[in-house]
């Protein structure tokens, strides 16, 4: 069967975030800050995937999915990748500076760029806000290399004495809590000049290494990035908390599977700190330019430019909540209702639970958590709720990746508020978006559930496209409660007919819904699904949806990020075709649609069809009934796949074509379509 690499296609996603870094039609600083996003994005592929196949090379593995050779030919391979993109990277942030420059904002790196006056201001800011930060390290043969920070970026230093043929190396970090842009107003109009912390301590070394006496010192930017898998023990005298907090301190210690360095760096320092790292010349040792670390280029200042940034988009009420003097639980026990942010306010999800909290009808209220804001209002929603004597049971995924502290300080947090906190399902992650409010209405007992397809988080929501789903239809609603009952009890087994959970019915329930569409089309009937997915990489179901095109079935899938799916091939998938959408807005939803003769079915879903997310993780996925709430659905997956502005078109071998409008008057946004379709509701 034939599968592209995910490795690969998730290089081919991030190098779509690239490309918004280069499309004028974004405004100047959000274009520099998809350059942040994409070498954030680039640091957690090293430390996950890349980790991943080095450790597939130590075991002697022979073959990858979806690649024709081995785990050292695919490290080759993603390096060249990565290098190639590099050199686009470097294009875009020349280009840009060019472009900032037109504005009168110019990046300056060196006292030469400087008037005398703003050399003060450069010194003075070093002096008080920089100096009582820097710990400069002495490098030698004799004591062995400090621990590096997997996020740090760090200045090598090569001080030269000629006359006394004398080098010393040393270490100097950029501290990492200072905002990394110093800005200085300038003479002209609206005239800023932006120097980086790293050449403002390159500017001051000779004070920094004042007692050397050294006619040469230079600086070159380097970074390390760890393998960021956590090795949790099993020691059973320890607490599963305990042992989390242990491994969360071993992975900062992870082996370094990236070193990326400043090109001009020279030889003798960069062999000294190979030599110091234990470091191997090979796939691992990036050569790179004067800066790393963009990812703080994600909050890179706007200068007081509103035509820099985007235009802000105020979240629209939900209809059925436009009466804030009616209370919002009455709605839902009226009518299915479906919150989608950012276009509509997450605000909503979170005033449910604190009416919960006051309401004296209810009892309990079960909630699962995957990631949560660092200042979260759910938090103090269900604390609130404790308070006021309702059973509160939290469960929250301590293997949620690189919130694990931030998961184990709320966990913490919430018991030392009366919050009853479980740890869901061993060796299962619980994915799932849950929560559960039951009250009593007289002898009546009510629920009110929550099916979602992103975190509980108010920061992603402003920038994740996510859906939830409030109803108090019980068909759904025991089902949540069923849900519970495992990850509380974690030997429960029961029996979903409304929800798609896995590991125990997803999988199979899929199948069965694409078997379906295959034997209509077979049957001469009208057959197709709409798939908006993060990622598509699952090996069986993607066999599953090559069957169903060869059936005759019309598959249009839209996936942000990784498709294993080779779509448009002749006597394999001539009938799937693949898109993907990148722009203001992370495309989160995951949205699926089944023809079913005529009758369509609607689902939402917290799981990509991945095998982890299939049959290693606690997902759930929620049928649509309501007509409203399906008219939505079907008007923003329309809208994706009309995005001419947006969207890219996935082939065979995923080159990133944009997809273009015939009529240059007809360009269509499917992200601002979208929000304009439910404010005017």
């Amino acid at each position: 069967m034939q599968l592209f690499n995910r490795e690969l296609s998730w290089l081919s996603f991030n190098e779509r975030v690239l490309q918004e870094s280069l499309d004028p039609s974004n405004p100047l600083v959000e274009r520099i800050r998809f350059l942040g996003i994409y070498s954030n994005n680039l640091d957690e592929f090293f430390r996950v995937r890349v980790a991943s196949v080095s450790r597939l090379i130590d075991v002697g593995k022979k073959k990858m999915e979806g690649y024709s050779a081995g785990p050292k030919a695919l490290h080759k391979e993603i390096k060249n990748v990565v290098l190639d993109q590099q050199r686009k990277f470097e294009f875009a942030y020349e280009k840009l500076l060019r472009e900032f420059q037109d504005h009168n904002i110019v990046h300056v790196s060196s006292e030469q760029e400087l008037e005398e006056n703003e050399m003060h201001q450069v010194h003075s800011f070093f002096r008080e806000k920089i100096r009582p930060h820097i710990v400069p390290i002495m490098l030698s043969n004799k004591r062995p290399m400090p621990e590096l920070r997997d996020k740090g970026i760090y200045l090598a230093i090569k001080m030269t004495d000629f006359e006394h043929d004398k080098i010393k190396y040393a270490l100097v970090e950029v501290p990492p809590k200072i905002f990394r842009f110093f800005l200085i107003p300038t003479s002209e109009p609206e005239g800023t000049k932006v120097m980086l912390l790293d050449d403002i301590i390159r500017l001051n070394l000779p004070e920094i290494f004042s007692i050397f006496s050294f006619e040469k010192i230079e600086a070159y930017t380097f970074k390390i990035t760890r393998d960021a898998e956590l090795d949790v023990d099993d020691d059973i005298s320890k607490s599963y908390l305990e042992k989390m907090q242990d491994s969360i301190q071993l992975r900062k210690k992870g082996e370094p599977i990236r070193f990326v360095y400043d090109s001009g760096m020279p030889h003798d320092l960069l062999l000294f700190l190979m030599e110091k790292m234990d470091l191997q010349a090979g796939e691992n040792i990036i050569p790179g330019g004067r800066y790393h670390n963009f990812k703080d280029f994600m909050g890179f200042p706007d200068f007081g430019r509103k035509d820099f940034i985007y235009k802000p988009l105020t979240p629209s009420r939900h209809p059925a909540f436009k009466d804030s003097k009616v209370p919002m639980i009455e709605q839902i026990l009226k009518k299915d209702i479906l919150v989608t942010y950012p276009y509509q306010s997450f605000q909503h999800i979170i005033d449910v639970v604190r009416e919960a909290a006051i309401d004296p009808k209810v009892i309990s209220i079960k909630m699962n958590l995957y990631r949560v804001a660092s200042n979260s209002q759910i938090i103090n929603a269900l604390i609130s709720a404790a308070r006021n004597g309702k059973k509160v049971t939290v469960i929250i995924e301590l293997l949620a990746r690189f919130d694990e502290a931030n998961n184990i300080k709320w966990s913490e947090y919430l018991e030392d508020h009366g919050v009853n906190v479980l740890f869901g399902v061993q060796n299962v992650k619980v994915h799932s978006k849950l929560f559960l409010i039951k009250r009593k209405a007289g002898k009546k007992t009510q629920l009110i559930a929550h099916v979602g397809t992103g975190n509980f988080h108010e920061k992603t929501a402003r920038i994740y496209t996510d859906c939830s789903l409030l109803t108090a239809n019980l068909s759904i609603a025991n089902e949540v409660e069923k849900v519970f009952k495992i990850l509380k009890n974690n030997i429960d087994r029961s029996v979903f007919r409304e929800l798609h959970v896995s590991p125990f019915n997803l999988r199979r329930k899929l199948n069965a819904l694409i078997d379906n569409e295959i034997k209509n089309a077979q049957n001469g009937e009208d057959a197709y699904i709409y798939l908006k997915l993060n990622n598509l990489v699952d090996s069986k179901i993607i066999k599953k949806l090559y069957e169903a095109s060869a059936a005759g079935v019309k598959v249009h899938a839209i996936i942000r990020g990784i498709c294993a799916l080779i779509p448009g091939e002749k006597g394999l998938s001539e009938n799937i075709e693949v898109r993907s959408i990148v722009g203001r807005f992370l495309e989160h939803t995951r949205i699926m649609i089944f023809a079913n003769g005529g009758d369509e079915q609607y689902y939402i879903s917290s799981a990509d069809w991945m095998t982890r997310n299939l049959d290693k993780r606690i997902e759930v996925s929620a049928p649509i009934f309501d007509p409203e709430i399906q008219k939505d659905l079907r008007f923003m997956i329309d809208a994706c796949l009309k995005d001419n502005t947006k969207a890219r078109a996935i082939d065979k071998l995923q080159k990133n074509r944009m997809v273009k409008s015939e009529s240059k008057n007809e360009a269509y946004n499917s992200q601002m379509e979208i929000y304009d379709y439910f404010r005017q509701k």
